[in-house]
């Protein structure tokens, strides 16, 4: 079977010196229908700078999160809209002193954002990007994919269907991302290529993508020392079946020592992450 899927270039904010912060919006707890009343935004935060400490995140004077280490995230968490107020310190911290990054982040009603901690602390190059998440249903038998590049040494490398030319990434570098796209759900196997050369480096079996879920694929960590892997979030779950019972949706701070991460890692994978704008592909599903 095939699939086919045209990227553009997203838009992503990335924020100097605001560490693996606002996101952490955990301090904000509300039922379905106090968020009804309410203008509100969603925020989820990822931990992906390499080597930068596990920190503590407060988000308008109170302690929204504590001891998210990389490569972790919170899982998504309602703020009222407008503007809020988020320092980081490094863990453990009861908010006071000097934050080690402070900003503030902006919510639009009835948006979903993540924000990513990337670069490395080593070499002063600590930022966060911002993206608007786009989690609407995919069609009966797609799924929706975005991927990022969040790994600070890794090469731009291009991303193919396995055993072919047929690019689905091309010439993807540190701090880009592709904006989520439709393919049919199904099981792929990818080969990363250096961009440069075009070397196959890795293969990338069995990526499983659920019909009508939403995912993001994170590269984090470093290529020179052999920590670089992926984490695939998911964004959106496939909708429940009409009578299905709630999951719950109360969200209280978020305590990174005690709450499983959202993603499972995938260790060792080459896969930079987030498309050239304007490519267009046709890729060949596994079987």
């Amino acid at each position: 079977m095939s699939l086919s899927a045209t990227f553009t270039r997203g838009r992503g904010l990335l924020l100097a010196a605001t560490a693996a912060t606002a996101a952490l919006a955990g301090i904000i707890s509300l039922s379905p229908r106090e968020a009804a009343a309410a203008d509100t935004g969603r925020v989820r935060v990822m931990h992906a700078s390499p080597d930068a400490p596990a920190v503590d995140i407060f988000v308008d004077g109170a302690k929204a999160v504590t001891a998210l280490a990389f490569p972790n995230n919170t899982p998504y968490v309602s703020l009222p809209a407008g503007g809020h107020n988020v320092k980081v310190f490094a863990s453990p911290s009861n908010g006071s002193g000097a934050a080690v990054l402070e900003a503030n982040l902006e919510i639009g009603a009835g948006k979903d954002y993540t924000v990513l901690a990337v670069g490395e602390l080593a070499k002063s190059t600590l930022g966060l990007y911002v993206l608007e998440d786009n989690n609407a249903t995919p069609a009966a038998g797609k799924a929706h994919i975005r991927l990022i590049h969040a790994s600070p040494d890794a090469p731009p490398v291009n991303v193919a269907v396995a055993g072919t030319n047929t690019n689905v990434f091309t010439g993807v570098a540190y701090r880009n991302f592709g904006p989520y796209t439709p393919v049919d759900a199904g099981t792929y196997s990818l080969d990363v290529k250096v961009n440069a050369s075009g070397a196959t480096v890795l293969t990338i079996p069995n990526l499983k993508l659920d019909a009508r879920t939403v995912y993001t694929a994170v590269a984090v960590g470093l290529a020179g020392n052999g920590s670089l892997k992926v984490v695939p979030l998911v964004d959106a779950p496939a909708p429940a079946a009409p009578g299905a019972p709630s999951t719950g949706d109360t969200i209280a701070a978020v305590d990174s020592g005690s709450m499983a991460p959202i993603a499972v890692l995938l260790g060792g994978l080459l896969m930079a992450v987030a498309a050239a704008g304007g490519t267009v592909f046709a890729a060949r599903r596994s079987r």
